[in-house]
């Protein structure tokens, strides 16, 4: 029993990591139609930031704040400096445009911070929490992470569902000369998305290192697991990425702990090919599609 509480606790804190990943995703898919690729990177590159910030002397928080600023800067150059020289050209330019800036960014990021491991603070306690006799596996930074995602994702939910401004985001990503001929300035709404995009991912970039090691590839493996968990529960809905943290991190918490961690891959290439057959837009996806 014990065994079991402690694989759900640790699945539970992991979904939420990949949870953090997945909402980037689908803010940036929502604004702009763009699955990026590189998000992964640019995560990495405001995570040094911090920690150069933190390694000086500054506190956590200062690092933190100034990762989250450096992503919205970040995501808005990228868009305006690169991205938008393919407007009007096909999707798919976008998407291996993602790709080439994912090698880049990470061949910069060795050449200015170094390949070496560098060990990541946490701003509260790594060590589960004490009831009785039993420790739970559920940690300080654990419950940070958890709060730090719901709270994304309510803002996100409200920021498409509730505010002009995001009407006018999905609009422009949808079609961008009819949102011109109806005032909307699609090119602001672009970067904004980007920019917020990349803010987000940042969030989770800091997540996924707290009180762990970094290096320029640290977060390649969670590209995979977040776009995973993104597709399940459907690249449109906010709740629908958390969701699908939170199935993947269980599912693949249990097979690790009952089954053998060697076989984690294959569970989530399982998983993600079982959902795609059943239901292509994912678990909560509302669109529907049909045979004409």
């Amino acid at each position: 029993m014990q065994q079991l509480i402690t694989t759900v606790l640790t699945g539970l804190t992991l979904g939420m990591v990949y949870a953090a990943f997945a909402l980037a995703l689908v803010l940036i898919w929502r604004a702009t139609r763009i699955v990026n690729f590189a998000q992964a990177p640019m995560a990495m590159i405001t995570t040094y930031l911090a920690l150069v910030l933190i390694d000086a002397g500054l506190s956590y928080w200062v690092g933190f704040a100034v990762a989250l600023v450096s992503g919205l800067l970040l995501g808005a150059l990228v868009e305006r400096l690169v991205v938008r020289h393919l407007t009007g050209s096909s999707e798919i330019n976008a998407v291996i445009l993602t790709l080439g800036l994912f090698i880049v960014i990470h061949a910069l990021a060795a050449l200015v911070f170094g390949s070496r491991y560098r060990s990541f603070p946490a701003p509260f306690g790594l060590r589960g929490f004490q009831v009785g006799d039993t420790t739970i596996a559920l940690t300080g930074f654990g419950v940070f992470t958890i709060v730090s995602v719901m709270v994304v994702m309510g803002l996100l939910v409200l920021l498409f569902r509730g505010t002009d401004l995001g009407l006018k985001m999905r609009a422009a990503a949808f079609d961008q000369e009819i949102s011109r001929l109806l005032g909307v300035r699609v090119g602001r709404m672009l970067t904004l998305g980007w920019a917020l995009a990349a803010l987000v991912g940042s969030l989770s970039g800091l997540l996924i290192a707290g009180g762990g090691l970094v290096h320029p590839s640290y977060m390649d493996g969670v590209v995979v697991y977040g776009f995973v968990a993104a597709v399940l529960g459907g690249l449109e809905s906010p709740p629908g990425a958390v969701a699908g943290g939170l199935i993947l991190g269980l599912a693949l918490s249990l097979v690790s702990g009952y089954v053998g961690s060697e076989l984690v891959p294959l569970a989530c290439l399982v998983i993600l090919m079982a959902v795609l057959l059943v239901r292509p837009g994912g678990l909560f996806s509302h669109v529907r599609a049909r045979r004409v």
